[in-house]
């Protein structure tokens, strides 16, 4: 693959033209966001990719908007956006539409999983896919989760399969896809917090482009920022909305 954009010579921060744009919702996570990027930046050095990497910080109460700044100083490849609010889908949406690479892929501070970005690439550049999402759901996946984490998983996605008729098995979590194909799909999506994920997936389904799955293994660094049981009553609210979004406003 050719990544031999050239950096700008106007003395930006990032290369001016990145292959691939690397999307990581972050909140309240300074006791890994240091290490965790460090560590994702030595890990792709052997891809060769010319690439950004945009932290999409959403309304952190701790020292994580001082360590990105800290991060986006020291790498170039590195910036941080701010969503202003605790918003996982907000934060995420912005940061994919602020994405300037060809290629945008989606990850987890606690996961950072490059073997799924290895395996993303390849079926994006060389197989035809739109767009890539990593299962934890499908055959083959590895979720190392909590059980109650897993079912939660599991619930969520038979709702989706239920209430607007989803074909896949999981759509929260790792993706990659096509810029000039799923932008507008991001633009159009209606809701946000958990679920702008799925709204961003079912779309592209729905739409006609190519979903391809991979599965995954999910071994979470740390504990969730937001407990699940805080989370139910928002998730199924949001679903609520995200049904009146996709089938009757369309």
């Amino acid at each position: 693959m050719d990544h031999a954009d050239s950096h700008s010579s106007n003395g930006n921060h990032t290369p001016s033209r990145p292959h691939v744009s690397i999307v990581i919702p972050i909140y309240n996570e300074e006791a890994i966001l240091h290490s965790a990027v460090v560590d994702l930046i030595d890990r792709l050095a052997g891809f060769g990719w010319n690439y950004e990497l945009l932290l999409a910080e959403n309304g952190s109460k701790d020292q994580t908007v001082a360590i990105g700044r800290e991060l986006e100083n020291r790498f170039e490849q590195v910036r941080l956006i701010q969503a202003g609010e605790p918003n996982y889908g907000k934060a995420l949406r912005k940061g994919i539409l602020e994405a300037r690479g060809t290629y945008v892929l989606c990850d987890e501070i606690d996961l950072c999983d490059v073997d799924f970005h290895r395996r993303a690439m390849e079926l994006l550049e060389s197989d035809g896919a739109d767009m890539v999402i990593g299962s934890k759901l499908m055959g083959g996946a590895k979720d190392e989760r909590p059980l109650l984490r897993h079912v939660g998983s599991m619930v969520i996605n038979g709702m989706l399969r239920a209430a607007l008729g989803f074909r896949g098995t999981d759509t929260h979590g790792l993706k990659a896809f096509r810029r000039d194909r799923l932008l507008p799909v991001a633009q159009q999506c209606l809701v946000d917090k958990d679920l702008f994920a799925s709204e961003f997936v079912i779309r592209a389904e729905r739409a006609g482009l190519r979903n391809v799955e991979v599965p995954i293994r999910v071994l979470e660094k740390r504990a969730p920022s937001i407990g699940l049981m805080r989370r139910v009553p928002r998730v199924l609210t949001d679903l609520s909305k995200l049904v009146v979004a996709i089938r009757f406003r369309g």
